[in-house]
């Protein structure tokens, strides 16, 4: 009686070790598609219901190897942890050297998803061989040990395998587990069900899956710094992966001219060093041209449009709420970064809240003369909501009497029904604007809303700034726009139940 307890104990507890595992190689899928391709609901969406589909679809498979559950069991957890534990590794070279990433991640999903829904039938046919039992016990069984263990690995990967091994290093370690867990059951409580050959082929095997992936780990390291550059003109002189984002600058290399270091989140450019200044005087001293004692900038976490803030002597105070800390730590130690942005985040007028910016706002204890919105594009699920009338509503509300705000609002020329959308939400929240385009050639012609609460805000700059690209006459003509990239009038507005913006700036950057 003691030795079968000791032998479902110690299969329930495999069950257990591979929920968790199975759960970690699903949410890996999501979650590398999230930082690659930026939809976090298509991808979760097409990860989820193939693993599901596929994971039916094992368990019809694993019926004809029931009669020889141990090994094939054994056999399937092998081939599992070696495919689930490079899943991440073989997507990222997918994405970086191919350019296949969703044909590969359909098919991985799908493999996958056969082999973990083939480990029920042929692990429910194991336990009855230990004890026989109603089916229906045996069922309760098992299945309070996998959702139990689908729990750890849910809760593992963001808050443990992440935040100590990253993406690719974490999936490779819970492949190690997930193989160690398979075979060690069945070469102890089912070893009696194993031939010599059996077994010898079984060891073999584990001892190349555990060479690949443990090869694979020692490499991890150089073949990211090897893929990320793949995906990078210039050389990557910093990189990291935040709980947020991806963040990588690059430098140009330059015989002659000035460099050009570049800033990327998520692989979208944030800016170029030679043109920025472009971007940020537009967005930054329109605003300025009324009272600016008190600033909030929401966003803005490489400092730039800090530096042309603080350029105001008798600004009192800026507050910039920015989400990602090491976003502001590289901002404030990075040479490369601290001599663009003129070691903004050391001046004492300058307050800094590493916060949601939606959240922070919620409970925004100030009013502000001037507030300047630099979030990046509406191309995520996350970014979109940042975009929404229920933003527009707090930012608003944020205003104080007078007050001005500027909005990075993308490109009128690229993605004129995104920008136009901006326009839409910001005059549903109750603000009046007034939208103006300017070139930035690093990335096109790019826009921006200046918006007031109580009468449509005069576009026009401080008296006695000196800035390199904008004037009176070129602010005037900057408000002017093609007739096929003008308001059409008619477009939604974006909400968080409808982030509609999300929709039009999938559809029209998909054209570039």
């Amino acid at each position: 009686m003691t030795r079968t307890r000791s032998a479902r104990i110690a299969l329930l507890a495999t069950v257990f070790v591979c929920a968790a595992c199975g759960l970690v190689y699903e949410l890996a899928l999501v979650a590398l598609g999230s930082y690659l391709i930026g939809d976090t609901v298509g991808q979760a969406s097409i990860v989820v219901s193939l693993m599901v589909f596929a994971m039916g679809m094992g368990a019809l498979l694993a019926k004809p190897l029931q009669r020889r559950a141990a090994a094939a069991f054994a056999a399937v957890e092998l081939v599992l942890a070696l495919l689930g534990g490079l899943s991440v590794l073989l997507l990222y070279a997918a994405f970086a050297w191919l350019s296949l990433y969703t044909p590969a991640l359909i098919a991985m999903a799908l493999v996958l998803g056969t082999l973990i829904g083939a480990e029920i039938p042929l692990l429910m046919e194991m336990l009855q061989r230990i004890r026989r039992q109603e089916a229906g016990s045996a069922v309760a069984d098992l299945f309070a040990a996998d959702y139990v263990g689908a729990l750890l690995g849910g809760l593992a990967f963001p808050f443990v395998l992440l935040p100590l091994f990253g993406q690719i290093e974490g999936a490779l370690a819970v492949g190690m587990v997930n193989a160690v867990a398979g075979l060690g059951l069945v070469l102890t409580v089912f070893r009696g069900e194993l031939g010599r050959r059996a077994k010898a082929v079984l060891i073999g095997s584990a001892v190349v899956v555990g060479g690949v992936l443990g090869g694979a780990y020692l490499m991890a390291e150089d073949f990211e710094v090897t893929a990320r550059q793949a995906l990078y003109a210039d050389p990557v002189v910093h990189a990291e992966r935040t709980p947020y984002q991806e963040i990588v600058l690059t430098e140009s290399v330059a015989l002659a001219g000035t460099k050009d270091v570049r800033l990327f989140l998520n692989g979208d450019l944030q800016f170029s060093s030679v043109d920025e200044y472009r971007y940020h005087e537009a967005m930054v001293h329109p605003a300025m041209s009324g009272p600016h004692g008190r600033v909030l900038v929401l966003g803005g976490g490489d400092g730039l449009g800090l530096r042309e803030i603080l350029r105001y002597p008798d600004v009192e105070r800026v507050t910039l709420v920015e989400l990602d800390p090491a976003i502001i730590d590289l901002a404030r130690t990075e040479p490369r970064l601290t001599s663009l942005n003129r070691n903004a985040f050391a001046d004492p007028r300058v307050v800094v809240r590493t916060e949601d910016a939606f959240t922070w706002l919620r409970g925004a204890p100030d009013r502000y003369d001037v507030i300047i919105v630099d979030m990046p594009d509406a191309d995520s699920t996350a970014t979109a909501k940042l975009y929404s009338l229920e933003f527009y509503g707090l930012v608003e509300r944020a205003l104080a009497p007078g007050g001005r705000m500027s909005v990075q609002s993308g490109s009128p020329y690229f993605a004129p029904n995104a920008f136009w959308c901006v326009e839409n939400t910001l005059r549903a929240a109750g603000l009046k604007t007034v939208p103006y385009e300017v070139s930035v050639p690093a990335f096109g012609e790019w826009g921006f809303h200046l918006a007031a609460r109580e009468a449509v805000p005069a576009l026009a700059l401080p008296p006695g700034m000196p800035l390199r690209s904008l004037d009176s006459a070129t602010l005037a003509a900057a408000t002017v726009f093609p007739p096929d990239r003008r308001n059409p009038g008619d477009l939604a507005v974006s909400t968080l139940m409808d982030p509609i913006i999300l929709r039009y700036a999938r559809e029209e950057w998909t054209n570039y």
